[in-house]
C-alpha cells in the first residue's frame, strides 16, 4: 500500500500490530520430533561405527603385538651339527662332505643367509638310511613363504616333490612341512622347517614321511638353539 492510501488514523497511530496466537510459530515444514529421531539414529550409527573401528584397531594392534613378540623370540637362532643326534652319527667322509657342501650352496643361493650349514648323518643300523641335513640362520619375515620357495627349489633339483603337507613343528614352533621324492639312491622323504630366525631341510633316504617327520623334529630339538 502506498503512502497516498494511508488513512489519517493510520498515519497517527502507525501500522496495526501483528497478532500472535497461542500456537508456536513454525519457521519451516520440518517436524522437530522427526529431526530429533533422525539425529538419534545418526548418533547411534556413529557410536556403532566408532565401536567397530575401535575393536578392529585393537585386534590389529594385538596381532601386530603378537607377531612382534614372535619375531623377537625367534630371530636370534643358532644351528649346529653335533657328532651324535637322534641315534645318528655325523659322516665326515670326503664324499659326505662334498654332498653336504653341494646342497648347502644351492640352499644358500635361494635365500640370503647369515650363516649356512650342511652335513650328512648316517644310521649305524642301516647304511642305506642316511640323512642329509642343511640349513641356515637369518631374519625371516615370512617363514612359510620362504619354506615353500625351498620346496620348489628341491623340486627343481630332484625333478618332483609330491604330497607336501604341514606336520607338527615341535617345541620351537614356526612351520614344518614334509613331502617325498625319488632320487638316484631311491625314495627320499623331504622335510623342512622355518621360523623367524632359521630355515632348514632334511632328506631321509628309504624312510616313510611320517617317520622322517618325527626324526626331523628330534634333529631340530638338538641342532637348534635360541637366545
Amino acid at each position: 500500500m502506498s503512502d497516498a492510501h494511508l488513512t489519517e488514523r493510520q498515519l497517527i497511530e502507525g501500522p496495526e500490530p501483528v497478532e500472535l496466537t497461542e500456537e508456536p510459530i513454525r519457521l519451516s515444514n520440518h517436524d522437530p520430533e522427526q529431526s530429533t529421531q533422525a539425529q538419534g539414529r545418526v548418533s547411534r550409527r556413529r557410536r556403532i561405527a566408532l565401536t567397530v573401528a575401535l575393536v578392529v584397531g585393537l585386534a590389529g594392534a594385538a596381532a601386530l603385538g603378537t607377531a612382534g613378540w614372535r619375531v623377537a623370540r625367534e630371530k636370534d637362532t643358532r644351528l649346529g651339527t653335533p657328532d651324535q643326534v637322534a641315534g645318528l652319527t655325523r659322516d665326515d667322509s670326503d664324499r659326505a662332505r662334498s654332498t653336504a657342501d653341494y646342497l648347502r650352496s644351492g640352499f644358500a643361493a635361494d635365500i640370503e643367509l647369515d650363516r649356512s650349514i650342511g652335513t650328512v648323518y648316517r644310521d649305524p643300523a642301516d647304511e642305506k638310511r642316511a640323512v642329509l641335513f642343511f640349513g641356515g640362520t637369518t631374519l625371516l619375515w615370512q617363514p612359510e613363504r620362504d619354506l615353500d620357495s625351498l620346496f620348489r627349489l628341491m623340486a627343481d633339483e630332484t625333478g618332483r616333490v609330491t604330497d607336501v603337507r604341514a606336520v607338527p613343528a615341535g617345541r620351537y614352533g614356526g612351520v614344518m612341512k614334509c613331502g617325498k621324492t625319488i632320487g638316484d639312491g631311491g625314495d627320499f622323504a623331504i622335510c623342512g622347517w622355518a621360523d623367524h630366525g632359521s630355515v632348514a631341510m632334511g632328506m631321509f633316504a628309504n624312510r616313510p614321511v611320517d617317520e622322517s617327520a618325527g626324526l626331523f623334529r628330534q634333529l631340530r630339538d638338538v641342532v637348534q638353539t635360541r637366545g
